[in-house]
């Protein structure tokens, strides 16, 4: 399953961050995230809670960048 979450971060190397982050999540299958667009792109694996993983990967963003916002 993909989605695509609204994102709010300030500049293109803290975008890279989250996107690694996202990406190194239990139950993300891949994470690309569009800083121009302020978008976030995530394939969950499969079985995956994805409301549940949303909410580790907001924890893990924030880890690398405190003031970033997905909106879930």
């Amino acid at each position: 399953m993909k989605k695509t979450y609204k994102i709010d971060v300030d500049c293109a190397n803290c975008a890279d961050k989250m996107e690694q982050a996202a990406q190194n999540t239990e139950g993300v299958k891949d994470a690309v995230v569009n800083f121009m667009a302020l978008k976030m792109k995530v394939e969950f694996e499969e079985g995956a809670d994805a409301d549940a993983v949303m909410q580790e990967v907001l924890k893990n963003c924030r880890k690398v960048e405190s003031d970033c916002e997905i909106y879930l």
